[in-house]
Order: structure tokens, then C-alpha cells, then sequence
């Protein structure tokens, strides 16, 4: 699992970046948050997530809270 930060997360258009210190920005879909059971994301919370792969671009997968 990699530890981020919601960069941004926009509901209305169902997407948004998680901050991982050191690189690269990585994609969230809403479905990874359906999957997860989360139904909302503040900017700045902490995040724990896997990254995949859909359509040769990396997005984050299996993502979890971090209280």
C-alpha cells in the first residue's frame, strides 16, 4: 500500500488526484471510492491506496482512510 494526500476530489465530475510525497500526482475515480465503501473525500485527508493500471494510465485502487 502507498500513503498519500487528496490533492483534490471533485464529486460532480466523479474524479480527483491523490498527493504522493516525493511523486507523481495519481489519478482517483469515484468507483475506486464506491468500491471502498467511502462516500466522501476532504482535501488534505490521508489516504492509503494501491495503484493499477486502466487504459495504460495508473489510477489508484484499493483505497483506504487513514484516521
Amino acid at each position: 500500500m502507498t500513503n498519500g494526500k487528496i490533492k483534490w476530489f471533485n464529486p460532480t465530475k466523479g474524479y480527483g488526484f491523490i498527493e504522493q510525497e516525493g511523486s507523481k500526482d495519481v489519478f482517483l475515480h469515484v468507483s475506486a471510492l464506491e468500491k471502498a465503501g467511502i462516500s466522501t473525500l476532504q482535501e488534505g485527508q490521508a489516504v492509503s491506496f494501491e495503484i493499477g493500471e486502466n487504459n495504460g494510465k495508473e489510477n489508484a485502487i484499493n483505497i483506504k482512510t487513514i484516521n
